[in-house]
């Protein structure tokens, strides 16, 4: 069993991984079970469309299982099906910007409308429709973002990975992920002094990158 994969998978996963890597397809069908649920979510966030959400982490799995010989265990794989899913993700919006929208709506509220649900349902209904709020306008900032910087973006603070994790999902170094973080927040904080999300979204977003 490869040790790499094994640092960063539970036992069970990581000889799962091993068997489908190896060419079994129905290991790779019990990984997709294991995962399914968390890339759903994830792919919900971005479109706000559930139709297009599960359109999306299938077709993130299926590249997955084209690409399987790419991934080497030095990330998780849920990062690593992330990484898959933001590039899917960016060739949906490419196409879908030459389809006609639903009236009334707009590009961005087409794509981030499913940021509206990340606030905890344990909160008041004043308090949760304002964490909604803000979550929507923090996802329109970072969608506005390069591609690059939103990959880290949403890889550091959505998937909650270590940059280590990160540079391995996205094929790049440690150093190259520090930078366009920095880049990014940097842009983000821009946004903030212009009046374009509040205090404390801009706030969350450096405290958990330190």
């Amino acid at each position: 069993m490869n040790p790499a994969v094994v640092e960063w998978e539970s036992a069970e996963t990581g000889d799962l991984l091993d068997r489908a890597r190896a060419g079994e397809a129905d290991a790779f069908c019990e990984i997709c079970k294991i995962h399914e649920s968390g890339l759903l979510r994830q792919a919900a966030a971005l479109c706000g469309n559930q139709t297009l959400a599960e359109d999306l982490a299938q077709d993130t799995l299926v590249e997955a299982w084209k690409s399987l010989g790419r991934y080497d265990g030095r990330c998780r794989f849920f990062t690593w099906l992330c990484a898959i899913m933001l590039n899917r993700y960016r060739n949906v919006l490419r196409e879908r910007r030459h389809l006609p929208l639903s009236p009334g709506r707009t590009d961005e509220d087409e794509a981030w409308g499913g940021a509206a649900q990340v606030a905890s349902n344990e909160c008041r209904p004043d308090e949760a429709a304002q964490q909604r709020e803000q979550a929507a306008l923090v996802r329109r900032c970072v969608e506005a973002l390069p591609p690059k910087h939103q990959q880290v973006v949403h890889l550091r603070f959505y998937v909650d990975d270590s940059l280590e994790g990160i540079a391995a999902a996205l094929g790049c170094s440690v150093g190259t992920v520090k930078s366009r973080l920095f880049h990014a927040l940097d842009k983000l904080r821009g946004m903030k002094a212009a009046g374009r999300f509040g205090r404390d979204g801009l706030a969350e977003q450096e405290r958990t990158s330190r």
